[in-house]
C-alpha cells in the first residue's frame, strides 16, 4: 500500500524552515543578477555597448535592453509552468536557477564594441533574454513551494518569502555595486570594475544550487502526481478557464512592478548618479547607492511585515490599503530626487519604498488562491509574466521619454500614479479566496469556484 503524500499541516517544521530558506536565498540570488543588470545599464553599459547611437539614443537603447527581458518572461513562464505542474515545483527551480546565473556569468565575460563591435550588443541582448526568460519561469515555482507547504491561516507569512528576494536582491546588488564605485572609481569602473558585480554570481549561484536541490517536493503536487491528475496541456487550461483571471492577476502585478522598476530598473539610480553632460543629476554615485540599498531595506521589512497582516485582514483589504499608500510615496518621489543631493534620493526612495512593499507582499499568496492545483504554476506563472510586460518592462524606457519630451519629472509621476490605479482597479475586481483548500481533491469536489474567504473566517 502507498502511503499518501503529506498534507501542509503534516509537514515538518524543519522541512518549512529548509523550504523557506531555499525559496529566500534562491529568489535573493535571481534578482541580484537580474537588478545588477538594470544598474548597470543606467550606469555604464549604455556607453560600453550602444555609443555609435550617440549621447541621447544609447541611453534609451540601453533603457530598452532592461524592457526587452520582460517580453522573454511569459515564455519562461510558458515553460516552466507547464513542465512546473507536469513534472513538479523542485525542478524548475534548480533549472531557471542555473539558466539565470549562466546568463549573468555570460555578461561579465562579454567583451564591448569597442573590442568586437556589433556583435557585443546583439550578444548581450541574447543573455540578457535568457535572463528574463529565467526570471518569468523561476517565480511560480519559489512561491508556491513556500504557500503550498504552509499551514491553515498562515499562507501570507510564508508567502512573503519568495517576495523578499526582491528588496533582498536589490539591496544586495546596490552594496556590491557602492563596493566597487569605491574600489574601482571614475574610468577603472568603466573599464572593469562594472564586470564583478556579474562574476561574483558564479558564488551565489553555486549555494543556491546546493540548498535548492535539497528541499522536498511540494505536498501538493506530491498528491497530483501520486493520483497521476497532471493536466496534459495545463497552459492552454489556464486560457480556456480563466483568461479573466490572469489578466485580473496581471493588472495588479503591473501596478506594484511598473512603479517598482524606477527603483529595481535603476532609473532613479541612473539619473542620480549620470554626470549633467549626459543627462544625469551629477550625485555621487556610492552615496546614491546607498541610498538606494537603504529604500531597499525599507521595502524588505514592509514586504515582511505585510504577510502576517493579510493573513489577519485578508488579502483585498490590506491590498487597497497598499495602493494608497503607494499614491502616496509616488507624488513627491522625484521632488525629493531633484533635490540636489543623495540624502534627498534618500527620503524620496525611502517613502515610495513603504508602499511598495505593502503591495509586493500579498501578490504571491493572492495569485496562488486564485488557481486551482492542477493549473497553479502555469497560472501564477503566466499572471506575473504579463503583469511584468504591462507594468515593469519598458517603466524606465518610458520614463526617459517622458523626460525628454516634457522636460519635466511631474510627466513620469502623472505615469506612476496612473499604474498605481491599475493596480487598485484590479484589487476592488479579484475575489479574495484567503485560506482557500489548495489541493487537488478540493479542485475535483466542484467548490472551487464558488469559495469565499468570508466562509473560512468564520470557521478560524
Amino acid at each position: 500500500m502507498v502511503n499518501s503524500p503529506p498534507s501542509p499541516t503534516q509537514t515538518s517544521a524543519r522541512e518549512r524552515r529548509k523550504v523557506v530558506a531555499a525559496s529566500i536565498v534562491g529568489t535573493t540570488i535571481e534578482w541580484y543578477d537580474f537588478f545588477i543588470y538594470a544598474f548597470a545599464a543606467n550606469l555604464v553599459l549604455a556607453k560600453l555597448f550602444f555609443e555609435p547611437a550617440g549621447p541621447s539614443m544609447m541611453q534609451i537603447l540601453s533603457l530598452i535592453t532592461i524592457g526587452l527581458s520582460f517580453l522573454f518572461r511569459p515564455l519562461g513562464a510558458f515553460l516552466a509552468g507547464h513542465f512546473g505542474d507536469k513534472l513538479g515545483r523542485r525542478p524548475m527551480l534548480v533549472i531557471t536557477l542555473l539558466l539565470m546565473g549562466i546568463a549573468t556569468v555570460g555578461i561579465g565575460l562579454l567583451p564591448t564594441y569597442d573590442t568586437i563591435g556589433y556583435a557585443a550588443p546583439t550578444l548581450l541582448i541574447f543573455l540578457r533574454i535568457l535572463q528574463g526568460i529565467s526570471a518569468g519561469g523561476e517565480w511560480g515555482g519559489a512561491v508556491l513551494m513556500t504557500v503550498e507547504h504552509a499551514p491553515k491561516g498562515k499562507r501570507g507569512f510564508y508567502g512573503i518569502f519568495p517576495q523578499l528576494g526582491v528588496p533582498l536582491g536589490m539591496l544586495l546588488a546596490s552594496g556590491v555595486l557602492a563596493l566597487m564605485r569605491v574600489v574601482a572609481p571614475g574610468e577603472a569602473f568603466e573599464q572593469w570594475g562594472w564586470r564583478v558585480p556579474f562574476l561574483i554570481s558564479v558564488v551565489l549561484i553555486i549555494a543556491g544550487f546546493i540548498i535548492r536541490r535539497t528541499v522536498d517536493e511540494s505536498p501538493v503536487f506530491s498528491e497530483i502526481k501520486e493520483s497521476k491528475q497532471q493536466g496534459s496541456a495545463p497552459i492552454v487550461q489556464v486560457f480556456k478557464r480563466h483568461t479573466p483571471l490572469v489578466i485580473l492577476c496581471a493588472l495588479l502585478f503591473a501596478g506594484n512592478n511598473g512603479v517598482g522598476y524606477m527603483l529595481t530598473g535603476g532609473y532613479v539610480q541612473g539619473l542620480a548618479s549620470r554626470p549633467e553632460t549626459e543627462g544625469g543629476l551629477g550625485y555621487d554615485p556610492v552615496q546614491v547607492q546607498l541610498a538606494v540599498l537603504t529604500a531597499a531595506l525599507v521595502w524588505g521589512i514592509f514586504t515582511f511585515f505585510s504577510g502576517p497582516l493579510s493573513d489577519r485582514f485578508g488579502r483585498k483589504k490590506l491590498m487597497t490599503f497598499a495602493w494608497l499608500i503607494q499614491a502616496i510615496g509616488v507624488i513627491p518621489l522625484f521632488q525629493f530626487v531633484m533635490g540636489g543631493d543623495a540624502f534627498h534620493v534618500l527620503l524620496g526612495t525611502c517613502l515610495l519604498a513603504v508602499g511598495l512593499g505593502l503591495t509586493y507582499g500579498p501578490a504571491a499568496v493572492w495569485f496562488a488562491e486564485s488557481f486551482p492545483a492542477s493549473l497553479r504554476y502555469s497560472g501564477i506563472s503566466i499572471s506575473y509574466a504579463l503583469g511584468g510586460v504591462i507594468g515593469g518592462a519598458f517603466a524606465p524606457t518610458i520614463a526617459q521619454v517622458l523626460l525628454q519630451t516634457y522636460e519635466t519629472t511631474w510627466a513620469i509621476t502623472v505615469y506612476l500614479m496612473f499604474i498605481t490605479f491599475v493596480g487598485l482597479f484590479a484589487t476592488t475586481i479579484l475575489r479574495d479566496r484567503s485560506n482557500i483548500p489548495l489541493d487537488i481533491e478540493f479542485e475535483n469536489s466542484g467548490q472551487w469556484e464558488n469559495w469565499t474567504s468570508e466562509k473560512d473566517f468564520a470557521r478560524v
